[in-house]
């Protein structure tokens, strides 16, 4: 009986002005019978780590002799932000392009995170399906997010399997917002639009390792190997809520203080005009806004950090779809 194969190699992603290899290591998982190829890639920004922890239980896990086909995994996307669980990288690292989530397929020539995009899209390039393992605050419900109207990626994440799922416009579909933020250098944008259908799991909360959080994160990356055909059985049977990506967010009209509704907490549906917290003034005491929904829908974030600049995300309420 042919048993299947698992190869850890250290692949440089750039260099630093020091010489210095800026290295991680990519795992290739080899099953005994031909099928499709799956990338999976945790901490592209270096404080949302339960994805990194979710790969390495999957690790454990994989009935390798039983998997049909090849699985890319990288656990450590972007080592710089790993190390200083951060979000993004200062400017002495790249004055450029801070954020490495908004320069795929990246730039071999391009500036840091630019080659180390380029270094990894080679292995996404050659893949069937992409899982972009990342984590939202902690006060956000965990989902999926997959690029709206592609029937593949939704498929894709309905078996990984959170209980919300958020499709979301891009191009000349996508809001302003969206396109002023760099979305479209997204690495599950630009693979779907490339013809991958890839996923986006948000495991909700960042510097901390959360039981629940991984372990439903194991069990969506094992749903999408059977849905893939690549592992036996078939997915649970789940029944998610399906709600648009970037709408009905709450900011912050003033600085200030703000205080939640007490009652309130994520995962709850709230009907338009529902006030959702107060911003006041933490010096004289006076409310400078009262934050509410723009929108019947769910409600699956909300900031539990009081001190907040005006801009900042108090609330997101999604907008719930028939289907």
């Amino acid at each position: 009986m042919n048993s299947g194969s698992h190869t850890a190699e250290s692949v440089t992603l750039a260099r630093l002005p020091s010489g210095v290899e800026l290295t991680t290591t990519v795992h290739i998982y080899r099953g005994p019978d031909d099928g499709p190829t799956l990338y999976l890639q945790a901490a592209q920004h270096g404080r949302e780590i339960n994805g990194t922890e979710t790969l390495r239980r999957f690790h454990d896990r994989l009935p390798l002799n039983s998997l049909a086909g090849t699985i890319v995994a990288v656990p450590v996307a972007n080592p710089l932000t790993f190390d200083r669980v951060s979000y993004t990288l200062p400017e002495e690292f790249d004055s450029i392009n801070p954020n490495m989530n908004r320069v795929w397929p990246g730039d071999s020539t391009g500036s840091l995170h630019q080659r180390m995009a380029a270094r990894l899209w080679a292995y996404v390039e050659r893949a069937d399906a992409v899982v972009d393992l990342h984590t939202g605050s902690p006060d956000m419900l965990p989902h999926v997010v997959y690029l709206e109207g592609d029937d593949r990626s939704r498929a894709i994440a309905e078996a990984f399997g959170t209980d919300l799922l958020l499709s979301e416009p891009a191009d000349e579909d996508a809001p302003e917002a969206w396109h002023r933020r760099g979305f479209a250098g997204k690495l599950r944008v630009v693979a779907a639009t490339e013809g991958i259908p890839s996923i986006t799991p948000e495991l909700a909360y960042n510097k901390q390792i959360v039981e629940e959080v991984v372990e439903n994160g194991v069990a969506g990356l094992l749903d999408v190997c059977r849905h893939l055909g690549m592992l036996p059985g078939e997915p649970s049977d789940r029944e998610p809520t399906i709600a648009r990506n970037h709408l009905g967010q709450v900011t912050a009209g003033e600085s200030g203080l703000f205080r939640p509704k007490p009652s309130l907490d994520v995962g709850q549906f709230v009907p338009d005009g529902a006030k959702l917290g107060t911003v006041y003034d933490p010096t004289t005491y006076r409310e400078v806004q009262t934050a509410t929904a723009d929108r019947d829908g769910l409600l699956y974030a909300l900031t539990k950090e009081a001190t907040v600049t005006a801009g900042d995300q108090l609330a997101s309420v999604a907008e719930v779809r028939d289907g």
